[in-house]
């Protein structure tokens, strides 16, 4: 209008826009990624979760003992999962399983604590203290250990042959002949001698028993399951707040004071010597009643001069009968219900070895000084527990295994009267 008009340049002008793009794919794949990673986070998160819960915690008492320190993996694959088909054995305090370490292929047996047991720590820092610096040939060596959260677990030699009750009561699957018995009875004296007097601590077992001999692929009897240990400064005296041990073998000062001893070792030691002998249990339900209590049968028939009608008929009457009536008059001797006419297991050691003669005279179990009990504290507290004990209500716990010999691991508070109680008075045996 006011001139010439320029000219239109048509390259710089912007070109015409085409149909809209589809952006579908994008998204999908933003979408898509965005999923695998949260879902990558998530499975890291639980992946360190459950490495971190499963992480094996050394706590400080773990710097103060002596076995190797096994991992908690190693051992769940050595047992295969701790699969039931590795099963051993079971009892009061846990399972034991078979297995075979992976980086030597050697075979072990491996306790794990039931987390039901009121076995804890302490117990567990006892069993290690006690046996992981121990070296003996009749004590089944503990070779190492795992503690993770919860889980306790405890690493020994494999023993072949099993437990040495499995051999004695109802019915066996082989048949131990004398000469069978009476080595493992010495081998069991000979370890209990070094527990006792052996090392620089003493040590007391506390659960000595036929379900804790272990044999090896020899038959050799080892003492093992040292749960219950008590160890202590040699010459000092020992004291607990419970009794634990198990029905048969507690000796009766036990239920007063609480407090184990090397004298109450070798009380349950006699019994452990009289069931070899006899092939049967301290306690025997469906025994006669003159039989039920064994140690009472054995002094019936030691006083009438028909003490070798005891022995296993299992065995046909092929047995030494010297060894025999040592075995059983070292019984009787070890089962008497004063502690101070106990032998020391040294004594014992020496009269199976043959090295001393025995006494000519042997007391009963509940003679005092050589004289007949009076049925009061000291000549019936075995017997009157023994009657006592199902109808207590005071017991903190009784448990009954239904493996291998155990009857029941007792645990008693010290210093209740009322499960030592009896209404009647038994005047004679």
């Amino acid at each position: 209008m006011n001139g010439m008009a320029q000219s239109l340049a048509l390259s710089s002008l912007p070109s015409i826009p085409g149909p809209k793009k589809s952006h579908t794919i994008l998204i999908a794949t933003v979408t898509v990624s965005a999923v695998v990673f949260i879902i990558l986070v998530i499975a890291m998160s639980f992946y360190l979760i459950r490495k971190i819960k499963n992480a094996d915690v050394i706590e400080e008492w773990e710097f103060d003992v002596g076995p190797h320190r096994f991992s908690y993996q190693e051992l769940k694959k050595a047992t295969r999962g701790f699969r039931d088909k590795e099963l051993l054995g079971f009892g009061g305090s846990g399972k034991v399983y078979k297995g075979t370490l992976p980086n030597s292929d050697t075979q072990v047996a491996v306790k794990r604590i039931s987390h039901e047991s009121k076995q804890g720590v302490r117990e567990f820092v006892s069993e290690i203290a006690s046996i992981g610096r121990l070296r003996h040939r009749n004590l089944v060596q503990l070779l190492g250990w795992c503690s993770r959260q919860g889980d306790l677990l405890l690493v020994y030699d494999f023993m072949s042959n099993g437990s040495l009750d499995k051999y004695l009561f109802d019915e066996p699957k082989t048949i131990l002949n004398w000469e069978q018995r009476f080595n493992i009875s010495k081998g069991v004296a000979s370890g209990l001698l070094y527990l006792h007097e052996g090392w620089e601590q003493t040590v007391i077992h506390r659960d000595i028993k036929a379900g804790n001999v272990l044999l090896d692929s020899e038959l050799n009897g080892s003492l093992g399951d040292f749960g219950l240990a008590k160890l202590y400064e040699r010459g000092t005296n020992p004291s607990t707040t419970r009794v634990v041990g198990t029905l048969g073998y507690l000796a009766p000062e036990l239920t007063r004071t609480g407090k184990p001893t090397t004298s109450s070792d070798v009380f349950a030691f006699g019994a452990l010597l009289l069931e070899v002998v006899c092939g049967r249990r301290p306690i025997e339900p469906k025994a006669l009643p003159e039989e039920l209590i064994l140690v009472d049968w054995v002094w019936e028939k030691w006083r009438s001069g028909a003490v070798l009608d005891v022995v296993d008929p299992r065995l046909n009457g092929e047995f030494n009968q010297l060894e025999a009536v040592v075995v059983l008059k070292l019984g009787l001797m070890c089962s008497n219900n004063v502690p101070d006419m106990r032998p020391a297991m040294r004594q014992v050691v020496r009269y199976m070895e043959g090295e001393v003669s025995l006494p000519e005279v042997v007391a009963g179990p509940d003679a005092y000084d050589g004289k007949k009990g009076d049925g009061g504290s000291s000549g019936r507290e075995f017997e009157d527990f023994v009657h006592s004990y199902p109808l207590s209500s005071n017991f903190e716990k009784v448990s009954i295994c239904s493996s291998g010999g155990d009857y029941g691991d007792i645990d008693i508070e010290a210093g209740s009267t009322s499960p030592l109680s009896h209404s009647g008075r038994n005047e004679g045996r």
